[in-house]
């Protein structure tokens, strides 16, 4: 899927990292929400607290998810998904879009 139709987007941004990372919330008739964002070149943290699925749709990057010792890549059309209250470690070495979709995972 290339596109969501029939959604709301929320205007305002979510910025975090000092700018590393930036997504918009998108909304869904039936109530849930997904976020569509990109990551910029970097090593990032994520703590969550519901579970996510993490779509990459452009770029690549390498993941450790919870306890992981060892980094797996992941590229465009590829996913992962991270259990409630975990958390992720993502290193781009070059811009990365995703789509991000909560309590899925």
């Amino acid at each position: 899927m290339t596109q969501f139709n029939n959604v709301s987007v929320v205007k305002q941004g979510n910025v975090f990292f000092d700018g590393k990372c930036v997504s918009h919330s998108v909304m869904f008739p039936d109530g849930t929400k997904k976020t569509v964002g990109v990551i910029l070149p970097s090593t990032l943290t994520f703590n969550v607290g519901v579970p996510e699925i993490m779509e990459i749709t452009s770029g690549t990057c390498r993941v450790k998810i919870g306890d992981e010792t060892e980094f797996r890549t992941y590229a465009a059309g590829s996913q992962f998904s991270v259990p409630a209250n975990g958390k992720f470690v993502i290193e781009a070495d070059e811009v990365v879009n995703y789509v991000c979709s909560f309590g899925d995972a």
